[in-house]
């Protein structure tokens, strides 16, 4: 405990008194708790971004061109679905069926959680309404050559080149589960765009 102390001795004929010094200040106390308060923060943070912004992957080819093409890298954001659901137009990224050793695969969004999808004469209808979410008429309806119903926490994606990839459509991938998907996909980096660009 650090107190002031009146001190006294003698000199000459009189008495001097001074007053000891505190050890510690209650100035030096809080520079000390501030500065490891940014400390914690720091390393708080750093963990933060490491877990949600750390990772990430390749695409493998040409299924989302022209929005990302063949080996190009992209940032995977892992924290945005702990807070918030995948949303219809979002990339995301995911192991098929939950299968570890599978590449991971990149795909947009088209339905959610109680929507119906199928594709009919090359068109695509969401909840019985036509999309225009691709230019081109669509060659393979695959399982949605009928119309199917997402389930509870599943997602219908494809690919923004739907002649060309493997998705939703594909019985051996499916709707896909919630728990599969490993991520948003927030940034690309290289291949045919230059720098770093966020996704859309």
């Amino acid at each position: 405990m650090c107190y002031n102390i009146l001190m006294a001795r003698r000199k000459g004929n009189g008495l001097i008194f001074y007053e000891k010094k505190k050890l510690v200040t209650m100035k030096e106390i809080y520079a000390f708790l501030s500065w490891a308060a940014i400390v914690v923060g720091a390393i708080l943070l750093s963990y933060v971004v490491v877990y949600a912004f750390g990772i990430r992957t390749t695409v493998i080819g040409d299924s989302m061109y022209p929005s990302l093409v063949n080996g190009q890298e992209i940032l995977i954001n892992r924290l945005s679905y702990n807070i918030f659901e995948p949303k219809k137009g979002d990339v995301i990224v995911f192991k098929p069926n939950g299968n570890e050793n599978a590449h991971t695969y990149v795909k947009r969004v088209i339905a959610c959680p109680g929507d119906s999808v199928r594709i009919t004469s090359g068109v695509l209808y969401v909840n019985d309404e036509e999309t225009d979410w691709f230019t081109d008429s669509i060659s393979d309806p695959g399982v949605a050559s009928s119309e199917l119903s997402v389930g509870a926490d599943e997602y219908f994606v494809m690919g923004d080149n739907p002649n060309s990839s493997e998705d939703s459509r594909n019985a051996n991938i499916g709707n896909v589960k919630a728990d599969s998907i490993i991520g948003k996909a927030w940034f690309h980096m290289g291949g045919g765009t230059m720098g770093l660009g966020r996704i859309k």
